[in-house]
């Protein structure tokens, strides 16, 4: 069975290696969605969605309203799904949901109208 969570965070950066507008600082609202798969347990649930969101929280925090230069070296919505799934399946790991729940994907919108998506 799959379950999924979406959360939002605003940031800024600039593309260095971009020649365009996007090279200039500028800012965006994005959409973290995560998708788990796992079996239900005794309890009726795969993870508990207060526990996964304060997971996600914690990877997200980092980046909310930072200059997102700061964390990556080329901040571009492919490196930013990248960095969050990877600190995602740290904290997933840590919280001992790893064991419970597989992480499937990390999709990141970036505005309304583009995204990313990182598989596992």
């Amino acid at each position: 069975m799959k379950m999924g969570i979406s959360m939002e965070f605003d940031a800024a950066h600039h593309l260095p290696m971009h020649e365009g507008r996007c090279s200039r600082i500028h800012g965006h609202t994005y959409r973290v969605e995560v998708v788990l798969q796992g079996d239900p347990g005794e309890d009726g649930m795969i993870i508990d969605f207060f526990m996964l969101k304060k997971i996600l929280g914690r990877v997200i925090d980092e980046l909310d309203h930072n200059d997102l230069n700061t964390v990556l070296q080329n901040p571009t919505a492919e490196m930013i799904a990248s960095h969050i799934q990877r600190k995602l399946r740290e904290e997933l790991e840590l919280s001992g949901v790893s064991g419970i729940a597989s992480l499937i994907s990390v999709r990141l919108w970036e505005g309304r109208d583009k995204w990313v998506m990182v598989d596992g």
